[in-house]
């Protein structure tokens, strides 16, 4: 049997609601008695019920993290800037993944307001209305980690991605390069339609550059889908000089398509991808890549979750973090 407050009160002889003070740091104790009761709960191995107190103090410390697939060094990443403010907060953490499904997703949030979570953060590359409305529903603080929220409904911690788009692509077209394809993940997410797509179109248009038909070609987003591209690229009849892809991922297949064909990145085709994981930088040639700020994404939607559900003044809820556009060798330098 577990050892309760009952048994370190009687233990201690005291009553439990001393033992709950001197548990919660109360300084309206005796030093002697806290000095007897924290003997008592050493001896006895008193582990404190983290739901128990969260009934009685309307608060749990624990926060909610819902993400697409930790197994991608993208969200395991992110989620480490997480983790380290929580504990420096002490707070726990449940981490789901979503699959990247909207049904899931929305059993993940009901899940976690199940378990009486103080807070949750979400992250997902779109947000469906069904989840929208959930979250909007909710009685807790609600912090999105790398999220597009079209609507600026929710607090946010991102970069400006569709910025970073734009400087990707125009750091090829001043290689000179005026053929470039985007080849992204799937169109239904909002992340790749309304960001990236929509930066790499910006920059063409800007430059006075058409895109061609089969220069923009949307993927499962996987290794193997993204393989198979160069193969449809190659019979253009004016095949690409240069690529962005939406993500590493889709550049390391793309990279190994255009290699088993026989050419060479960057001095036959140059390529630059979205997102700077370790995957960009354990390939050869290492991909020239818009680095976003993984951790501190991961860090900063925590410290801001905390202030949130603390009730304290939050200034800027949209808060908008640097990328950078990190040169390695798959792109020729100028």
């Amino acid at each position: 049997m577990a050892v309760t407050i009952y048994d370190v009160a009687r233990e201690a002889n005291v009553s439990m609601a001393t033992v709950s003070r001197v548990v919660n740091g109360n300084p309206n104790v005796k030093p002697a008695t806290r000095k007897k009761v924290t003997a008592c709960i050493e001896r006895l191995g008193y582990r404190p019920n983290a739901v128990a107190r969260g009934l009685a103090s309307r608060k749990t410390t624990t926060v909610g993290v819902i993400v697409p697939d930790i197994s991608k060094s993208y969200y395991a990443e992110l989620s480490r800037g997480i983790a380290d403010v929580a504990t420096m907060y002490e707070y726990n953490i449940i981490l789901s993944n979503s699959d990247k499904r909207p049904l899931r997703e929305m059993e993940l949030i009901e899940d976690h307001l199940g378990k009486q979570v103080d807070g949750l953060i979400f992250m997902s590359d779109s947000i469906s209305d069904d989840v929208r409305k959930e979250m909007n529903s909710a009685n807790i603080p609600i912090v999105l980690a790398g999220t597009l929220d079209s609507k600026f409904e929710f607090p946010t911690v991102n970069i400006e991605n569709k910025e970073a788009a734009h400087a990707a692509v125009n750091e090829l077209i001043e290689n000179d390069h005026k053929r470039i394809a985007f080849i992204s993940g799937p169109f239904s997410r909002d992340i790749n339609r309304l960001s990236k797509k929509t930066g790499y179109e910006e920059a063409m248009a800007e430059a006075g550059l058409s895109i061609p038909e089969g220069y923009i070609v949307e993927t499962d987003n996987t290794y193997d889908d993204a393989y198979e591209v160069w193969n449809r690229l190659k019979k253009l009849p004016e095949p690409p000089t240069a690529v962005f892809a939406g993500n590493d991922e889709i550049a390391v297949g793309l990279m190994n398509g255009i290699r088993d064909a026989g050419l060479a990145v960057p001095n036959d085709i140059e390529l630059i991808c979205f997102q700077h994981s370790i995957l960009a930088r354990a390939v050869r040639p290492q991909l020239t890549a818009i680095r976003v700020p993984l951790y501190d994404l991961g860090a900063v939607s925590m410290r801001l979750l905390t202030k949130l559900m603390n009730g304290e003044e939050v200034d800027q809820k949209q808060v908008v973090l640097p990328y950078q556009l990190e040169q390695r060798d798959s792109v020729r330098s100028n």
